[in-house]
């Protein structure tokens, strides 16, 4: 079993100590409370919902030093450009290709096996804008990395980051989606009217 004492280092900037007491002192002056179990294996994808708005960066990207989560994100590779390519890599970011949709999932099922350790955290909404699905690319690459699945719950209305549940995905989307929603019900955004439903799109798209 994977404990917090045997993840590597914490992407970041400055003392890790300094970095989580500041993290942490931000986090209760903005009125946030964290409830967060780390997962007790070396690779997984968590998935942060919902997601409405630029703040929930901000308020992820604390949690994430104030829990000593050693956390990656994915960002478009346009904007890992110099001067700010090192601090969003220190930041915990892998720079991706978003122009070839087709090579993601498998540029990803890389990185995963490639990487003795990774923990990945992806906004299925993909937006802040409301749609009407999630984009399904975080459960096809939990599938094809062969991962579990933990859902972090950003609540804007308790004002309380949670993360607390990894899922096994079975590969039956009805099943799952089902799984998944009975977690996030109740959350709100900070705009809850552009929450995106938890469902994927139904006309058999590659990209959904």
């Amino acid at each position: 079993m994977v404990t917090a004492a045997d993840a590597p280092a914490s992407p970041g900037i400055g003392p890790a100590r300094l970095r989580r007491r500041l993290a942490g002192a931000l986090l209760r002056l903005l009125g946030w409370r964290l409830d967060v179990t780390l997962p007790d294996v070396p690779r997984c994808i968590i998935i942060i919902y919902p997601h409405t708005s630029n703040w929930d960066f901000l308020v992820g990207y604390l949690a994430k030093v104030a829990a000593a989560v050693p956390s990656h994100w994915i960002g478009k590779d346009t904007i890992f450009r110099w001067p700010v390519a090192g601090l969003l890599r220190r930041m915990g970011g892998i720079p991706v290709n978003r122009r070839e949709p087709t090579g993601l999932i498998r540029r990803l099922v890389e990185e995963f096996e490639q990487r003795p350790f990774l923990w990945l955290v992806m906004a299925p909404e993909g937006t802040r804008a409301r749609t009407e699905h999630l984009k399904s690319g975080f459960y096809r690459l939990a599938l094809a990395a062969g991962v579990p699945l933990g859902l972090a719950v950003l609540d804007w209305r308790r004002r309380v980051l949670s993360l607390r549940t990894y899922l096994s995905l079975s590969g039956d989307e009805a099943s799952d989606l089902a799984r998944i929603r009975e977690v996030y019900a109740g959350a709100k955004g900070l705009h809850p009217e552009q929450a995106s439903p938890i469902r994927f799109r139904l006309d058999g798209d590659a990209e959904r």
